[in-house]
């Protein structure tokens, strides 16, 4: 897949392009808008890619790769969640709201930055390995 800074400098080099080769203005702008035709139907191709990822990776009978972003969601709602009851919390009683806030700020904190790389060099591993064995079709 290539990447969308990669596809935008193509685009700008294009009309670049267009504005030496095409005096007539005209015949500049059907360039230009064939073009810009050209590099919306990539970026609706390359939609339709990720989509079809990512509802072969839902659809996938093993559980580590069909749960794999949900849980990691369920996770992020969690949070979002949270802040329901914490605003209660600050509304009943701001100290306990802010000791409660840093208490979960010292212990992600607490958590070494190795276990973060660690978590991090996972999922970029699996995600490369993943899309490598999509490329060379041994899985969906």
């Amino acid at each position: 897949m290539v990447a969308p800074a990669v596809i935008g400098g193509l685009f700008e080099l294009g009309k670049a392009l267009i504005g030496r080769i095409f005096p007539d203005p005209e015949q500049k702008a059907r360039a230009e808008l064939e073009l810009l035709q050209m590099e919306q139907a990539g970026k609706l191709e390359e939609l339709k890619t990720n989509l079809s990822a990512i509802l072969a990776e839902a659809s996938s009978p093993d559980p580590w790769t069909s749960r794999a972003r949900p849980s990691f969601m369920y996770v992020i709602y969690m949070y979002i969640l949270a802040a329901i009851p914490m605003g209660i919390l600050f509304a009943h009683d701001p100290g306990i709201a802010v000791d409660v806030t840093e208490g979960v700020k010292k212990w992600l904190e607490a958590i070494p930055t190795e276990l973060y790389a660690l978590f991090g060099a996972g999922y970029l591993g699996y995600g490369y390995f993943r899309n490598k064995e999509k490329i060379a079709g041994v899985s969906k």
